[in-house]
């Protein structure tokens, strides 16, 4: 019988075996699909959710993750791909950190929501869970990409 910790150990080890995986094909392009495989396996275990909370926590998730991206694409074709340019005005300057500004108070109130309703749905307890498990599966996303790159950054 599987303890806890192995378990924990058996999805990080799949983990690193799918990324592996996913860097050797054609082009070094990450397998996202893969990828998104073991971020399910690694969160349903860190928040040891039923299947009944299964049900409810996936959709909302790929509801707010879905429209994290969009921000993120948002933030770099507003923000970011001009932020190469170093010959603007002092009034371009403004507007574009007030966009800056807008796209992050957009991400705190899409945040904000999130967890709250997450609180709402699972519990407090697990909100904190969701949130430690993030944390985690970028780290070890990170790591094994530094692994895999040799720590060139």
């Amino acid at each position: 019988m599987y303890t806890m910790k192995n378990r924990v150990t058996l999805i990080i080890a799949i983990l690193f075996m799918a990324i592996n995986m996913s860097y050797g094909q054609k082009h070094h392009k990450p397998d996202f699909e893969k990828i998104k495989t073991l971020k399910v396996a690694f969160f349903t275990e860190h928040l040891d959710l039923t299947s009944s909370e299964a049900e409810i926590f996936w959709p909302v998730y790929n509801t707010y993750e879905k429209n994290r991206r969009n921000l993120g694409k948002t933030e770099y074709h507003e923000f970011y791909s001009k932020l190469c340019n170093n010959d603007y005005t002092e009034e371009e300057a403004s507007r574009l950190l007030n966009k800056y500004l807008e796209i992050e108070k957009k991400e705190e109130e899409l945040d904000k929501a999130f967890f709250k309703k997450m609180k709402k749905l699972l519990s407090a307890k697990k909100t904190l869970l969701l949130i430690r498990a993030e944390k985690e599966f970028k780290k070890q996303l990170i790591k094994q990409y530094r692994k895999k790159h040799g720590g060139s950054w």
